[in-house]
């Protein structure tokens, strides 16, 4: 199902502030049960954690944001 120039918005809107919030408070909350779990975590391990969190968001919601920051393809011209 493909998403209108205007609900792309609207929802990247809600993703950016309000759902991504929620992620990284789950996604430390996560990393920080991990490495209670595990007694510690390597620095390096820990980076590709977070950096792996921090990209995992992304993946499902690639579509919503594209093209949301290009002028709307449905709007009339301008120039008449």
């Amino acid at each position: 199902m493909a998403l209108s120039y205007k609900s792309r918005k609207r929802w990247s809107l809600f993703v950016l502030v309000i759902a991504l919030p929620l992620y990284m408070v789950v996604a430390v909350s996560f990393a920080d049960w991990l490495r209670e779990a595990l007694g510690g975590l390597h620095v390096l391990a820990e980076l590709a954690l977070f950096v792996g969190l921090g990209i995992v968001w992304i993946i499902p919601l690639k579509q919503v944001f594209k093209g949301v920051g290009q002028p709307d393809p449905d709007a009339p011209d301008k120039d008449g």
